[in-house]
């Protein structure tokens, strides 16, 4: 079997934060993000690191972060085209959003040949959920068994606004049987609350596992993935054409609903970090300075500073 790959999903814009947030530096060195996850991926055995990319800016990336990490791993770039679709299917009159997460990963297709692990480009994951998911993929892995790294709830929110979250049930063997999206958490004592409405909530409370879009899979959810996208189109553009995504948690979820796969979760005590609006950045710089107080990273990480 060839060694696991590291897909990050960079293509997406920042919307909320303002800009670019995949290369806004999060300490002082002038390291971005998605340093920390290449980091902790490299100290847990990934040796290809996979970057999906708006074509628009794929000389950014490799400025800020590709060419600096690819003297430690090899550093591929997939763009994510718009106008990738199956046959038959075009790009609607006036869409310029992207076509969601599962489209993303598809958007590497070409080149995995190998079990392969999914992850934000703008998130801090922890080098305890690295180390989980590439054994994983390494030992494990195969056409019916992949992964997913679940966070408590209240690990995963931001004091400046809600955030959408997988919320994830789970059998009594720590085996994936539903994942549902909210797109609408706010955090609460004792846990978290959405809301799909805006007035009514729902308690969630501490302990909920959620998917903070960090997977394992076999190489065959490539396949499922590009089969599965033709009915998602077919069943979604009618009704919503220029906004309806593509989520990658839709596909495991179905498999699980035909019972062709188990996947899975592997929790985690780490606490996430992410900049999902601009007053998050001083929160997650502040997090960072001080996991390097306390010696779980080197001042420059790959031995040189970033800017």
């Amino acid at each position: 079997m060839n060694k696991p790959v590291l897909i990050i999903m960079a293509a997406g814009l920042g919307s909320r934060y303002g800009g670019p947030k995949q290369i806004a530096p999060v300490d002082d060195a002038g390291h971005i993000m998605i340093d920390y996850s290449i980091y902790d991926a490299r100290r847990a055995g990934f040796e290809t690191v996979i970057f999906v990319v708006n074509p628009k800016m794929e000389r950014d990336f490799r400025e800020a972060v590709g060419d600096r990490v690819s003297r430690h791993l090899e550093a591929r770039y997939a763009p994510q085209l718009l106008e990738s679709l199956p046959a038959g299917y075009e790009v609607p009159r006036g869409r310029a959003k992207p076509w969601g997460t599962a489209h993303a990963v598809l958007s590497a297709k070409r080149l995995v040949n190998a079990p392969f692990a999914v992850i934000n480009a703008d998130d801090f994951y922890g080098e305890a959920a690295f180390r989980q998911i590439y054994t994983f993929l390494a030992e494990r892995a195969d056409e019916a068994h992949h992964a997913m790294v679940g966070y408590n709830v209240e690990n995963t929110l931001t004091e400046h606004g809600h955030v959408a979250r997988g919320v994830c049930r789970t059998d009594r063997d720590g085996n994936l049987l539903e994942i549902v999206e909210r797109t609408h958490i706010e955090p609460r004592p004792g846990g978290a609350a959405y809301t799909e409405d805006g007035r009514s909530y729902t308690f969630l409370p501490a302990g909920t596992v959620v998917s903070m879009n960090m997977w394992g899979f076999a190489r065959s959810m490539m396949e499922e993935i590009e089969s599965r996208f033709s009915s998602f189109l077919a069943e979604n553009l009618p009704a919503n054409p220029l906004k309806c995504e593509y989520f990658l948690p839709l596909v495991p979820n179905a498999l699980l609903r035909e019972n062709k796969v188990r996947i899975r979760v592997l929790p985690t005590p780490d606490r996430w970090y992410g900049v999902t609006y601009a007053e998050d950045m001083p929160v997650v710089r502040h997090a960072i300075a001080t996991m390097k107080d306390q010696g779980k990273y080197p001042r420059d990480l790959w031995g040189e500073r970033a800017c």
